[in-house]
């Protein structure tokens, strides 16, 4: 990578130089290798620190970039396609599911899921834990909640919690005939939680998925997933609809 002049560049130094860094990205660099340390390129470049680093997190969150715990910045594998297109999904944990279970625990949801399922703010629910495994890289976590009125007939004593508890309550919800779902889609950071199951570190740019299913005139669960963003690029199918919100205008994309 060559210096160059940003002092007299019209558009942002941050912006002009992601565009440096892109090509000499695709010029200099291999997938996987990983990039000199900030101190290095903010010299190399003339440039402040915190410009190198508004470039650098520019080009995380475009998927040409990965942080990775104890290693550093790494150049990104392409993008990878994850299918998130409602004609292609039923309940979660139906044949053909993507999702691995990991636990099951009850617990009060956060506020905006409690009225997405219409429960009372201080009622528990049950909260499973599943992973998403593409090409044996974990690509998304989720949070599915699950009321008890969905799933009445779940044993209270037989696998209490854990991957056989989240079993039992994603059998119980299969039981329901389903009416519909819905999904949107929001850019968001990665909570310590995800970042700790995504192999990501905590605040890093993720995409939040958020399902609500429909059974019986009612909502039944609510899954909140979160998708790497430096590694997914979401599909939705034929039919899947896009829910883009930016402020308080609301628009609906196919």
């Amino acid at each position: 990578m060559g210096t160059t002049q940003l002092d007299t560049v019209p558009e942002p130094k941050y912006w002009h130089l992601k565009t440096v860094l892109s090509e000499a990205l695709d010029s200099d660099f291999a997938v996987g290798e990983i990039l000199p340390n900030e101190r290095e390129l903010a010299a190399r470049f003339g440039v402040a620190r915190a410009t190198l680093r508004q470039a650098l997190e520019q080009l995380e969150l475009e998927g040409r970039l990965q942080r990775r715990r104890g290693v550093g910045t790494t150049v990104a594998p392409p993008r990878m396609g994850v299918d998130v297109g409602t004609s292609q999904h039923g309940w979660p944990g139906a044949a053909g599911d993507a999702w691995q279970p990991v636990d099951c625990t009850d617990a009060v949801p956060p506020g905006a899921v409690a009225r997405l399922l219409d429960v009372a703010g201080e009622d528990e629910v049950h909260t499973v834990r599943r992973i998403r495994v593409t090409h044996g890289q974990p690509v998304a976590a989720e949070l599915l909640y699950v009321p008890v009125a969905s799933v009445p007939e779940l044993p209270a004593i037989e696998a209490p919690s854990g991957a056989a508890r989240a079993r039992s309550v994603l059998r119980g919800l299969q039981r329901l005939g389903m009416d519909g779902q819905d999904r949107a889609v929001e850019l968001g950071s990665a909570r310590a939680d995800d970042a700790k199951e995504l192999d990501r570190l905590p605040g890093a740019p993720v995409l939040v998925v958020t399902t609500r299913y429909f059974a019986e005139g009612r909502t039944a669960a609510v899954s909140v997933a979160t998708y790497r963003a430096d590694t997914c690029r979401l599909t939705f199918g034929d039919s899947g609809d896009l829910e883009i919100s930016h402020h308080t205008q609301e628009r609906k994309a196919s």
